[in-house]
């Protein structure tokens, strides 16, 4: 019983590697296997030389149990090791590699150990050509079986789970621009704005028919990229320019933006709208005041757009509008391997996201 347990406990442990549950084609296969090997490669019948005994059954059996569990852990050992898609080749090259020679000579030596401690067949020797060639025969193509199976089931989970994730980032990024859009057409936004303008009219109507231009400027371009994956850098920083007019105009000097990027990166690409909504982040988690001014740099660095801020964080946060780095980040999923980057500490929070090549 406890023998039973921890081979259910390892196989439990190994399945994750495995990619499904193999017990039952073990069960099927290898009395199967130790059924036919000798038929087929051995030449063996039961009416005629050399005869299919069943006493041999057993040995075979047990020769095939161990060759199989051996071949299951080097196939683990090997997804361990090389478990990168871009290794797939130089996986199944020492995978397959290696199982066939461990195979090969295994499988000699159990059968000579079985048969002479077993049988007590005190004339079987492991130099025997005829029965070297058949067993290396039997032994590739259980070797290339195995390999076959095992990759089959594997790749096809792989795939699946592929295309789950990628629906699923999909799914993640459509919800991501909708938050997009909702944010910055949301009553909070619209009535400071409103307020805003409505404060400018009488006062300064050159500023608010400026005013107006910017705001129009930055809903156009929300409407006009909500179906981009990305977009090139100097569209998005010239809308981040619009909004920052905005913003500037509601918080005067207690807002202070400098926006530093060199010409040669402005063909670049990063994800529609992240600018704004990084920006969005930053004026609502923190004071904005003229105690306390709060100072927002964009920049370039090792191949990122970098918007950094000082922190000073408000006692009462308005409530989420589901917008954040994790749907920034999602998106970027979507377009590749590239993080994107958060750096907090006592002064200050920055956010990097990878600059795209066309």
């Amino acid at each position: 019983m406890p023998g039973r347990f921890l081979y259910l406990y390892y196989m439990k442990r190994t399945n994750c590697k495995i990619a499904f549950n193999d017990v039952p084609l073990m069960l099927f296969a290898i009395p199967v296997l130790s059924y036919i090997i000798p038929i087929v490669f051995f030449g063996c019948r039961f009416n005629r030389q050399p005869y299919f005994r069943w006493e041999e059954y057993p040995v075979t059996f047990i020769v095939i149990l161990l060759l199989w569990l051996a071949n299951r852990y080097i196939l683990i050992w090997c997804r361990t090791r090389y478990p990168l898609f871009k290794d797939v080749r130089k996986r199944l090259f020492v995978q397959a590699s290696s199982m066939l020679i461990f195979t090969i000579v295994g499988d000699n030596f159990l059968h000579v150990i079985l048969r002479k401690t077993i049988f007590v067949d005190r004339t079987v020797t492991i130099f025997d050509t005829d029965q070297l060639i058949s067993r290396a025969a039997a032994d590739v193509f259980c070797v290339i079986m195995i390999v076959a199976i095992y990759e089959s089931i594997y790749f096809m989970h792989a795939l699946k789970d592929s295309v789950e994730e990628k629906e699923m980032l999909k799914r993640e990024s459509l919800q991501a621009q909708l938050n997009a859009l909702r944010t910055q057409v949301n009553p909070h936004f619209l009535f400071n704005n409103l307020n805003t303008l409505s404060s400018l009219i009488p006062e300064n109507p050159k500023h608010a028919m400026d005013f107006v231009q910017q705001l129009s400027k930055v809903y156009r371009h929300i409407l006009d990229v909500k179906d981009e994956k990305s977009i090139p850098l100097k569209d998005e920083l010239d809308v981040l320019n619009a909004y920052t007019f905005l913003l500037k105009t509601r918080f005067g000097n207690n807002l202070d933006v400098h926006i530093n990027i060199p010409d040669e990166k402005l063909q670049k690409k990063i994800v529609p709208l992240s600018l704004q909504i990084l920006m969005e982040n930053a004026i609502k988690h923190n004071i904005v005041s003229s105690d306390k001014p709060l100072q927002i740099n964009v920049f370039t660095e090792n191949g990122s757009l970098v918007l950094s801020n000082n922190l000073q964080m408000k006692n009462q946060v308005n409530e989420s509008t589901g917008i954040g780095l994790e749907n920034i980040r999602n998106r970027y999923r979507l377009l590749g391997d590239k993080e994107v980057k958060v750096i907090e500490n006592e002064n200050s929070f920055t956010v990097s996201i990878p600059l795209i090549e066309n």
